[in-house]
């Protein structure tokens, strides 16, 4: 009897295990919703789109974008935890993925038990951008503003604990700076009051200021990759600027709700890693500044616990508390 037990256990095994190949082989059979929680016109829109319209043609099937902005991008998030586990709804989002675990205290669902890491997309350093009448030619020029002026001078971010906000966050820290925060819902706005001179300055992802760098209406004073970008080779690292330890990156990224099968998770990461990799995608991505990334699943997951970990360690120096 034992025997015949074990038999029919393995049998279910096996088929069970052959069910979920076929479904993972055959998948999508349907529209697939990717839930983005930034507005329609975002850098994160265009560089999702970019790698859906992609996933679209590979698969033969429509892929959505579904734009939930609000809260922080939480609302968004919840709503794929809340989904069917089958692969059919995705998240896709950026940095500030990381930065919601230490700024809200009560979430709506739990990063590690109810998402699923899938692959990276791409990402955008930061540039320090000042208006062209501010004065400031350069980083060092702002720093001695801000120190002989404390608290007079003021920086915008897309919002408090975004991931633009931590960036200026670790440039008061590193500098010793005494600054005002200024938070924007429209990242447009940050940019307009940045050009006119109503706030001194603020990081904004590469993709979103590179156009208005490159008409002298916005000047760039820094840029937070390791090296100089080869978008505007002019403009030193922070590091070359005197302010060690900001090496950003506005980076994006695709989860699956924790349930879904993992053959069909894997398909789908590898597949949009193929996405990633393909020369048009590339191309598109050049345009504004994104690096396209690549890793396993695995090194994805790890990626992402490093940055809930950064996250909280900056939120937590700065003070940092959702209002």
């Amino acid at each position: 009897m034992a025997i015949t037990l074990a038999r029919i256990a393995a049998a279910l095994t096996l088929g069970v295990g052959m069910v979920t190949g076929v479904f993972a082989q055959n998948y999508p059979v349907k529209p697939v919703r990717v839930i983005l929680p930034f507005p329609a016109g975002s850098g994160a829109d265009a560089v999702t789109r970019t790698v859906t319209q992609k996933l679209s043609e590979a698969w033969g099937q429509p892929v959505v974008i579904d734009n939930r902005p609000g809260a922080g991008g939480t609302i968004g998030v919840a709503a794929v935890t809340k989904s069917t586990p089958d692969g059919y709804v995705l998240l896709a989002h950026s940095s500030t993925y990381a930065v919601s675990p230490a700024i809200y205290a009560s979430l709506p669902y739990e990063p590690a038990k109810d998402l699923m890491e899938l692959a990276p997309i791409g990402s955008q350093p930061y540039l320090l951008v000042v208006g062209p009448s501010s004065g400031f030619k350069s980083v060092a020029d702002l720093i001695a503003a801000a120190k002989s002026k404390p608290g007079q001078i003021n920086f915008g971010s897309a919002g408090l604990g975004s991931s633009t906000h931590l960036v200026a966050e670790k440039l008061r820290s590193a500098a010793g700076i005494d600054m005002v925060h200024v938070p924007y819902k429209n990242l447009a706005d940050a940019n307009t009051d940045t050009m006119t001179g109503r706030i001194s300055f603020w990081f904004p992802p590469m993709g979103l200021a590179l156009p208005l760098v490159r008409g002298g209406k916005l000047m760039a004073l820094g840029v937070t990759s390791v090296r100089r970008t080869a978008h505007l080779p002019q403009v030193p690292t922070l590091a070359e600027a005197g302010i060690a330890g900001i090496e950003d990156t506005n980076w994006f990224g695709m989860w699956a709700p924790s349930r879904t099968p993992a053959d069909v998770a894997g398909k789908i990461a590898k597949d949009i890693a193929a996405a990633v990799a393909a020369p048009d995608v590339r191309e598109r991505f050049a345009t504004s500044g994104t690096e396209p990334l690549s890793m396993t699943q695995p090194e994805f997951a790890r990626f992402v616990r490093a940055e809930i970990e950064s996250a909280a360690r900056v939120v937590k120096a700065a003070g940092i508390k959702a209002e």
